[in-house]
């Protein structure tokens, strides 16, 4: 039976940084900020040397997935094509959850922030502040 560091050695060949990064340059702006945001969380995670083994196999199989150009749906169809990338992505990110600590995915944030540009949208108006006092209304 084949150990966990054996089964991570056997996927390095399908991932490596190089390509991950390339893919990731590329297409950042046609996969969305959301689903970049996620990659890199994983990624980052798997850097991680308290991550367990079994968690960065499941990261490094995803982060495979999202590398190679053979996907169930292809990339280059218009609005579906990373749809397949983001359901394994997400999937890997819910298995994983534990080895996701919240420096991590301040790591991902501020990558993301960087090569999309800080986005602020200021709420409404008549959003309630925490300083504003309660109003009770009576309904007779």
């Amino acid at each position: 039976m084949e150990t966990p560091q054996q089964a991570a050695a056997n996927t390095q060949p399908s991932f490596s940084e190089q390509s991950f990064w390339d893919k990731l340059g590329q297409f950042a702006t046609q996969a969305g900020k959301d689903l970049v945001e996620k990659v890199l969380t994983l990624y980052f995670a798997a850097q991680r040397p308290e991550t367990p083994m079994w968690a960065k196999l499941v990261i490094f199989s995803a982060l495979a997935y999202f590398i190679l150009p053979a996907d169930v749906v292809p990339d280059f169809i218009p609005f579906t094509g990373y749809a397949d990338d983001l359901s394994t992505i997400a999937s890997a990110m819910a298995a994983v959850a534990m080895a996701i600590t919240p420096e991590v995915k301040n790591l991902a944030k501020q990558q993301v922030q960087q090569w999309f540009g800080e986005e602020t949208v200021a709420p409404p108006a008549d959003t309630p502040k925490a300083s504003d006092s309660i109003r009770v209304i009576s309904i007779e």
